[in-house]
């Protein structure tokens, strides 16, 4: 069976795969390709919703921080016992960008919104450190969205389309670090040969031929 790369997260890894989204783009990096791959490539990219605060609107999402802290070592350590060689990847949260969140408060609630966010950069922030420490403590590759964003003048307006979710220069962003860290593991996709023979590679005479030499 072809090796699969799998995505974990929430909302944000759901609309990856709408156009322009991140997951779509890796699908379509790495379609039709299999032999010489690696067993599997996995990302991990929790913590938005976690980061969620106590006493407001979205407070049932709220995960405590060693509690989130655990649960991702969790699922690194599930991972690892189904594929001790996967390639796993640990992305941070996003920024937030506090007046983007109550404007979209506002847009469903009117009047009725909350006049705080239910989230906040800085709450964030401490996730993404526990997220980043993680990572180094298990040895693994870990992208921080929550600084790389940052790193852009404007980027609530630019990465965020509700100050939560990816626009598409945001998944753009997502996009280019995830295909950073898989080529330098030695996952990229343009020196993996494709499963089947390009039409052009086929005889038409003698079609078994170009299959025969694939299975080698």
């Amino acid at each position: 069976m072809r090796p699969q790369i799998v995505l974990f997260g929430d909302s944000i890894t759901e609309q990856s795969f709408r156009s322009g989204g991140w997951g779509a783009s890796l699908a379509d990096n790495y379609s039709r390709k299999g032999s010489g791959m690696p067993p599997a490539a996995a990302t991990i990219f929790f913590g938005a919703n976690d980061a969620a605060l106590l006493g407001r609107n979205g407070e049932k999402q709220h995960v405590p921080i060693g509690e989130y802290k655990d649960n991702l070592r969790r699922i690194v350590y599930h991972l690892k016992e189904c594929s001790p060689t996967m390639l796993v990847v640990i992305i941070t949260p996003p920024p937030i960008d506090e007046e983007g969140r109550m404007a979209y408060a506002r847009s469903l609630y009117g009047e009725k919104a909350m006049k705080l966010p239910e989230r906040t950069n800085e709450a964030t922030g401490v996730y993404v450190k526990q997220c980043v420490e993680l990572a180094k403590e298990l040895g693994l590759p870990s992208i921080n969205l929550w600084s790389k964003m940052q790193e852009t003048e404007g980027w609530q307006k630019k990465f965020l389309s509700d100050g939560l979710h990816l626009t598409p220069e945001g998944n753009a962003v997502v996009h280019q670090e995830v295909v950073r860290i898989f080529n330098e593991a030695g996952f990229s996709a343009p020196e993996m040969p494709y499963d089947f023979p390009h039409h052009s590679e086929i005889d038409g005479k003698n079609p078994e031929k170009a299959f025969q030499l694939q299975c080698i």
